[in-house]
């Protein structure tokens, strides 16, 4: 289930795509360990990593749309493999990641806009070997879109005179283009949004800092009385808000696959340090609670992958009648990388003191992971979006026809038409207990299933009140349960389409099964819970089916990790 460097081999994939993603595998291997953990403390700028990207066309490959691929057949927005190589560079280093990201942000204002010159300068820069930038957050309202600061004035010879700053732009110090929101100065509300391209080599583009301790660069810049021509302009009023929120939602995908990948090399290290490692005569894997959470970690990666890859499928099928991926998205953003900091945690409880030390992927790990769910709006506010979804998901199921893997070299032209950014809650969902009710012979799948469907009964019997509907404290706590719902049903369809071990995903549902309790123990003891809700939450705190012969397969596929990967020094 997991990348391995020495045996990766991205077979569904055309030839072009493997070439590039192998390709990338090999730059880091062979540039060793010590060059990646030595850039890393030093803060040292990635410019090898974006020569090499330049000179493969690794991102005017995999970003340009095929519409603006000049006939190229390589060039298109293909999500699974944008997501392969997210997970690749992840797996390096968030830094390489964030650079990539970014260029994607960057990137989804130009490919939204009817402006053809300006999606032709953005396609003719990717060729030319550079990234680009999002310039949406700010430092007095982060990313508040609607009280930006960053003011265009219309200027006598035609055009724009754009004055202001933004904050937390990564590569804002080298981007070719950077996709700036604001204001007009002479039109007030919603109507005066403006989306245009600034350079940030133009002389009234003033870099003002790198706003973070890191090799990175997330820059402070300001403009100051900089010329916005017609050909700049991407997008004006409504259409400038929703292209900010739609690239968000292309954008925010990204995150979770980079935690994945994260996770991945951290735990091919600790576990292959945990069982060479002897302490009273014993080697530490040999201590139970060890086991017990090396193997958690393991599964809860695994599931990581495995609901990452079936929301892809929800991605690549998206239409104007299918906006089931609007679900999908957040969850991704929130659940999956939060995921990510408990694989850490896990680990790091195994490997202790030795996930400080300098020499090792891990402490990189370990720092890094934690910013993930704080990107692209914080876990509360991606909570907050899911809930708009939960009562047309869990109890108004609608018709639709099965989505298959998508690994197919298509182009997601959809991404860039998804049209305004409302309307949530009136999007239907297949059945989710079509998935649970496949697997219903597996103890621990059938155990959540009764957590579930007791979920359904609180909202049918005891739904939150007008006052607790305002309570945003009260309401993450409904959405966390909510959450494992969405979570384990796309983890179903993944493992039956792949073909998963059945011991592996039913050890992963005994984890869900103890989290739900968990989050059902945290919602009885909110204060705005009532007696009836604090009495179903008792009911659904359950004990997952305990298994230990099952559990002790799974530990042999963690055991078969020692020694599998180790980066060349």
């Amino acid at each position: 289930m997991l990348f391995n460097p020495h045996t990766y081999d991205p077979a569904h994939f055309d030839p072009e795509t493997r070439r590039l993603l192998r390709a990338t595998v090999d730059f880091f291997e062979e540039r060793g360990k010590k060059a990646l953990l030595d850039t890393y403390i030093d803060r040292e700028w990635y410019a090898d990593f974006l020569e090499f990207a330049a000179k493969e066309g690794l991102f005017a490959t995999f970003l340009t749309p095929a519409a603006d691929g000049a006939g190229n057949p390589a060039k298109r927005w293909d999500t699974a493999r944008n997501v392969a190589l997210s997970e690749i560079l992840g797996f390096y280093g968030l830094n390489y990641w964030y650079t990539w990201q970014v260029t994607v942000l960057g990137l989804g204002p130009v490919w939204q806009s009817g402006n053809a010159q300006a999606r032709a300068h953005a396609a003719q820069l990717l060729d030319d070997g550079h990234v680009m930038a999002f310039g949406l957050s700010e430092r007095g309202h982060g990313a508040d879109i609607y009280a930006t600061d960053m003011v265009l004035t219309p200027a006598e010879d035609g055009g724009f005179r754009a004055n202001g700053g933004k904050y937390y732009i990564g590569n804002g110090n080298v981007a070719g283009l950077v996709s700036v929101f604001g204001r007009r100065a002479d039109i007030d509300g919603p109507e005066g949004y403006v989306f245009f391209a600034a350079d940030s080599r133009h002389p009234r583009y003033h870099l003002v800092k790198n706003v973070v301790n890191s090799q990175m660069y997330v820059s402070e810049f300001r403009l100051e009385d900089y010329p916005v021509r017609e050909q700049d302009v991407l997008h004006t009023g409504r259409a400038a808000f929703d292209a900010a929120l739609n690239t968000v939602n292309v954008g925010k995908f990204n995150l979770c696959t980079a935690a994945i990948g994260i996770c991945e090399h951290a735990t091919y290290e600790a576990v292959t340090h945990a069982h060479r490692r002897v302490l009273y005569g014993k080697p530490v894997t040999a201590f139970p609670h060890v086991r017990r959470e090396l193997t958690d970690a393991y599964a809860r990666l695994v599931a990581m992958k495995l609901f990452a890859d079936r929301a892809v499928d929800y991605f690549r099928s998206a239409g104007p009648d299918d906006r089931r991926y609007l679900l999908f998205n957040p969850m991704t953003k929130m659940k999956v990388t939060t995921e990510g900091e408990k694989v850490i945690d896990l680990l790091w409880d195994v490997i202790a003191a030795k996930g400080f030390e300098a020499d090792t992927y891990f402490d990189k790990a370990a720092k890094d992971i934690r910013g993930l769910p704080k990107l692209e709006g914080t876990v509360h506010v991606n909570l907050a979006l899911i809930l708009k979804f939960m009562p047309n998901y869990l109890l108004q199921p609608a018709g639709y026809a099965p989505v298959p893997t998508r690994h197919d070299a298509a182009d997601d032209e959809f991404l860039f038409r998804q049209g305004p950014a409302r309307g949530l809650g009136q999007i239907r969902f297949h059945d989710w207990r079509a998935a649970y009710d496949a697997h219903a012979h597996l103890p621990d799948v059938a155990r959540f299933r009764q957590q579930a469907d007791g979920l359904c009964d609180l909202l049918r019997e005891h739904a939150p009140d007008e006052s607790q509907q305002g309570d945003l404290d009260f309401l993450l706590a409904l959405g966390q349960l909510f959450a494992l719902v969405v979570y384990g049903q796309l983890i179903l369809e993944q493992a039956e389409l792949t073909g998963l071990d059945t011991d592996v995903l039913d050890e992963i549902f005994a984890i869900l099964v103890r989290d739900f309790s968990g989050y059902a123990t945290e919602l009885h003891g909110k204060s705005a819970t009532t007696p009836g809700q604090a009495a179903w939450a008792l009911s659904q705190v359950l004990r997952p089916v305990i298994d230990e012969d099952r559990t002790g397969r799974v530990w042999e596929q963690v055991v078969g990790l020692v020694g599998a990967y180790e980066m060349r020094p």
